[in-house]
């Protein structure tokens, strides 16, 4: 059996099916809807395998429109938008069971030299100090849900949050919008940069909308909240390997409307600032049910 690690770079592995259309795996999952960093994942992929390579991603615009199914495959289209003397244009649009269900924009740089600033990384403790996600779990519940146990099997990063998890009201009470975490693959992922962007850009929505949810109940735990990626943004600054500890700091500067916006600061464990992250997410009440009322 592949390692998750091994499985997430497999995913990521596209066959193409014409000049500019690929067709990306879909997990037959127990969950209601593909998960959306997967198909931005697989979307950039597309995107990169239709330029020369020697250009790396610098930002991407994306819109998940509807939930795609899992266990179905997801078709990728890509326009060569432009071709210039430093940039290159590419727009996605994924397909399935013949709906569009996704669309982005990615714009690939050639560097250049520039002046540099950034502000610096918070000062927060050493991944290798904090307890992997399942660990802090059991030490709360003692056994972690089937559920859990299954996420935990197939989870392809080591994910160890900076403070510890809230599970109650109590502990939630003043608890201010922000999140942090330490991320890194659970194994290699080889040497292909555009594997370590579109492997970051899928880890990437896996714990941004925390930083919405913390004030208002448990990350982890029955969900009073119905939440979906509605889009997603990602600059990308400075090289990096998803396979190596960075810090995911994230926080949400506005909830309001069904919507809650959050932004994310991702950096390497000596303090660079690889990407910056921007999402807005639904993030409504679960609606009960007539028998319920």
């Amino acid at each position: 059996m592949p390692n998750p690690a091994e499985r997430l770079v497999d995913l990521l592995d596209l066959e193409r099916i014409e000049t500019n259309i690929f067709r990306g795996r879909s997990p037959d999952e127990s969950l209601q809807r593909v998960f959306g960093g997967q198909v931005a994942g697989q979307a950039l992929v597309a995107a990169g395998r239709t330029t020369d390579g020697k250009r790396p991603v610098h930002s991407l615009h994306a819109y998940f429109l509807r939930p795609g199914t899992p266990g179905v495959p997801i078709v990728y289209q890509v326009e060569r938008v432009r071709d210039g003397r430093s940039f290159t244009t590419r727009r996605v649009v994924a397909v399935q069971q013949g709906r569009t269900i996704f669309n982005l924009t990615a714009s690939f740089h050639q560097p250049e030299p520039g002046f540099e600033h950034q502000v610096p990384m918070p000062d927060v403790p050493e991944p290798e100090s904090l307890p992997r996600l399942g660990d802090a779990i059991r030490e709360r519940l003692g056994e972690l849900p089937e559920a859990l146990r299954r996420m935990e099997q197939r989870q392809a990063f080591d994910i160890r949050y900076v403070e510890p998890l809230r599970w109650t009201a109590e502990e939630l009470a003043g608890a201010e919008p922000r999140s942090g975490v330490w991320m890194r693959a659970m194994g290699p992922l080889g040497d292909d940069p555009l594997v370590h962007t579109c492997a970051l850009t899928y880890a990437s929505d896996m714990t941004l909308l925390d930083a919405v949810r913390i004030p208002v109940e448990p990350l982890w735990g029955p969900r009073g909240f119905d939440m979906a990626s509605l889009d997603h943004a990602m600059w990308f600054h400075q090289p990096f390997r998803a396979d190596e500890w960075f810090l995911y700091q994230q926080e949400s500067p506005i909830a309001t409307g069904g919507r809650g916006l959050a932004r994310g600061q991702i950096f390497h464990s000596g303090g660079a600032l690889l990407v910056s992250v921007m999402q807005e997410g639904l993030f409504r009440p679960h609606r009960r049910s007539a028998s319920e009322s």
